[in-house]
Parts: structure tokens; C-alpha cells; sequence
């Protein structure tokens, strides 16, 4: 049987909730350096390593578009050049759990890979963290299951 325990990567970076936009944004670069291969959300835990949230890049996305776009669906009143500068200095003061994701799915070490990827595609989930007793174990990546599940059946 194939669980959580066999796709899950053991390494990863975390945040912190009172971090700013700006810290959080740095630790994606430098996780992405140090991992080789780009990360695209991570965890946010409390001071004893418990899971809080997560936070994408999807979120940090959402949050250097203009607001109003979605709304009014044009961005032809915005000084479009200057709008690097506001958001990087938005992104010092904003933080971490002003973006974030609280309600996260997570799945037990001894979940099946089958369960994880339907969980998966049902949520439009790219990451889940595996959490047992409170304590974060892993990450199960989209695409660790997908090659994980590749090899095996092409074996």
C-alpha cells in the first residue's frame, strides 16, 4: 500500500505568520535556490512549528494585482510603470497572515497516494501538508504524486 509516507518530501521551508510580504516573498527565492526547483507555496506555522496556514504564490499574486481590476475589469486608469514601486512597498508592511490561507486541507502520513490524489484534483490542491499529531511530517507535492505514480505504472 502506497501512502503519504512514500511521495511526501521531509524538507521544507516554512513561514511565519507575522512575517511581512516582503520577508515571505525572500524565503521563496532562497527556498527556490536551495531546493532547485521552484516553490510555489509554503507552510506557516505558529512559534511550536504548528500548522497555521499556507501561503502561494497564488496569493502573492493576488495581491500585487490592483483590486479594483477585478471588479471593474481594466487596468487603463492605473499608472501601470509606477506600480512595481507601490506594491514592493506595500509587500514591507503587509503580513503573512493578512494573505495566507487558513482553512487547510492536510492528510496523515498513512493516507493513500490514491486518496491524496483525488483530494487533489477535487480541491484544486497543488500541495498538502502531512500532519500527525499536530506536528507537520511532510509535503506532498502535485508533482512528486504525479511521478511517483508515473513510475509505478510504468513498471
Amino acid at each position: 500500500m502506497f501512502t503519504a509516507r512514500n511521495v511526501m518530501a521531509t524538507t521544507f521551508c516554512t513561514l511565519r505568520a507575522d512575517m511581512t510580504i516582503m520577508e515571505a516573498i525572500k524565503l521563496f527565492q532562497r527556498a527556490s535556490r536551495e531546493e532547485q526547483r521552484r516553490i510555489f507555496g509554503m507552510i506557516v506555522t505558529d512559534e511550536a512549528g504548528r500548522l497555521l496556514g499556507m501561503l502561494s504564490m497564488y496569493d502573492i499574486l493576488l495581491f500585487v494585482r490592483p483590486k479594483h481590476v477585478q471588479v471593474w475589469g481594466t487596468m487603463t486608469d492605473i499608472d501601470v510603470p509606477g506600480l512595481m514601486e507601490v506594491v514592493s512597498e506595500r509587500a514591507k508592511s503587509v503580513r503573512v497572515e493578512e494573505l495566507m490561507t487558513t482553512h487547510v486541507v492536510t492528510v496523515t502520513p498513512d493516507t493513500h497516494v490514491m486518496v491524496i490524489l483525488d483530494i487533489m484534483i477535487k480541491k484544486h490542491i497543488r500541495r498538502i501538508p502531512v500532519v500527525s499529531d499536530e506536528r507537520i511530517e511532510g509535503m506532498v507535492y502535485l508533482s512528486d504524486l504525479f511521478y511517483f505514480l508515473v513510475d509505478r505504472l510504468s513498471a
